[in-house]
């Protein structure tokens, strides 16, 4: 066979391109293996759910499941908030105006924590004089329930989204804070010694070092901080609010609709769920291909 003869060979992009798509097949089936896992348990949740409704079963704490409406009829009424026309009441097709203002003080009361839980439980992280300072009067602070500062800021601040916005942020400052601090402080002394026998000056190392090292904590604590928020976010949508997730459950809770109820509980849960995994994207994609996450 002659050169002329030979198959042509592909080029270096080429081989690239055919890599990388190799790689998405090869990662398709392991999501689908791990959706697979994953479903086992809701649906076997589901069905003793709908044995429990039609035996009349009590469970501990004194639960009466004849008092629950059946998946059956939670799914209807989740499907008639979403699209409106099955149960055709005030509440057909509003899931997603209620989502969106709830969406909003989350994001907005979450955002705030973080601004300013991060930079001080760097500071604090850092500095033992800044820690011993301001450590007692957090701790203090933190044990109180967010749930006691309810009547204070409809007093404070007043009914409407601001007094929402607060409670989330308070539910949420305290985890971001201290997980900071702990992912500061274990930062190991040897590398900051290697950074600076590498010639890295002190004023870089913060966040070329540091902040790196930290991160791990830093997410730890957003994550466990975005999950309370979605948790408080009912407390304050319950007086003095008409649109959001926790002002329709507190509307279902006054006409006794425990399928409307229901179906907000899964929406905020799948709400909350969504939230955390775009929250991990978005920390994927700024560290890139940094090993900064497990």
């Amino acid at each position: 066979m002659t050169a002329l003869d030979a198959p042509p060979t592909a080029r270096p992009t080429e081989r690239t391109t055919l890599a990388t798509g190799r790689r998405r097949v090869m990662r398709l089936p392991s999501r689908v293996v791990t959706a697979l896992w994953a479903l086992p348990v809701p649906l076997l949740l589901g069905l003793l759910w709908d044995c429990g409704v039609a035996g009349g079963w009590t469970l501990p704490f004194g639960i009466q499941m004849r008092f629950l409406p059946t998946p059956y009829e939670v799914a209807r009424r989740l499907a008639d908030l979403a699209v409106g026309g099955i149960v055709d009441d005030t509440y057909s097709g509003t899931l997603w105006l209620h989502l969106y203002a709830s969406t909003l003080r989350v994001t907005q009361g979450f955002a705030l924590a973080a601004a300013v839980a991060i930079p001080l439980g760097i500071v604090m992280g850092r500095s033992r004089l800044v820690y011993r300072m301001l450590e007692p009067t957090i701790n203090l602070v933190r044990p109180i329930p967010v749930t006691a500062w309810a009547p204070l800021s409809l007093l404070i601040i007043g009914f409407g989204d601001r007094s929402t916005i607060f409670l989330v942020f308070l539910a949420a400052v305290f985890s971001i804070l201290l997980n900071t601090i702990a992912g500061v402080r274990a930062v190991p002394e040897r590398l900051l010694e290697a950074a600076a026998m590498l010639g890295t000056p002190p004023a870089h190392t913060l966040y070329k070092v540091v902040l790196p090292a930290a991160v791990p904590g830093v997410v730890a604590g957003l994550r466990i901080a975005l999950g309370l928020s979605w948790v408080i976010l009912v407390v304050g949508e319950t007086v003095g609010i008409r649109v959001g997730l926790g002002a329709l459950i507190t509307q279902a809770r006054e006409q006794s609709r425990t399928d409307l109820i229901i179906a907000v509980m899964i929406v905020i849960g799948l709400a909350g769920f969504l939230a955390d995994r775009l929250l991990m994207l978005l920390v994927r994609l700024l560290a890139r291909r940094r090993p900064l996450l497990p």
